[in-house]
């Protein structure tokens, strides 16, 4: 499997966890000392991978459940090396937002390093 390939499996991985509010897979997706940060409703949020995740989870029913799964589109998807950015838009709760994620290959497996996000519309 090509790098780019490897990084869009990493990408869908972080879209199912929020579809199945499920924490585990965002550890999964995000490397330990992943950040998350952007503003939510007017608001400065900074988390830790662990807040996420605990974000993520407590999102109940999950969106797949009750049949809102979470619709996105890759616009961007580059290498270079052991690092990688991906740009995508995808819209969860109901709120469409704009990620930039910056993804890192540590010991042969990429995940991501850092979630940039922007609210376009709630």
């Amino acid at each position: 499997m090509s790098d780019k390939e490897q990084i869009k499996s990493v990408v869908q991985l972080y879209i199912d966890s929020m579809d199945e509010s499920s924490a585990d897979k965002v550890k999964e997706a995000f490397h330990p000392n992943a950040s998350v940060v952007g503003y939510l409703h007017g608001d400065f949020m900074e988390m830790s991978v662990d807040d996420f995740a605990g974000f993520v989870s407590s999102q109940q029913p999950s969106p797949s459940t009750v049949g809102e799964n979470v619709v996105f589109e890759i616009f961007v998807c580059e290498v270079e090396g052991t690092t990688a950015l991906v740009k995508l838009r995808d819209k969860y709760l109901g709120i469409t937002f704009f990620d930039t994620l910056s993804f890192i290959k540590q010991e042969g497996e990429w995940k991501i390093y850092n979630k940039l996000f922007n609210v376009e519309s709630e």
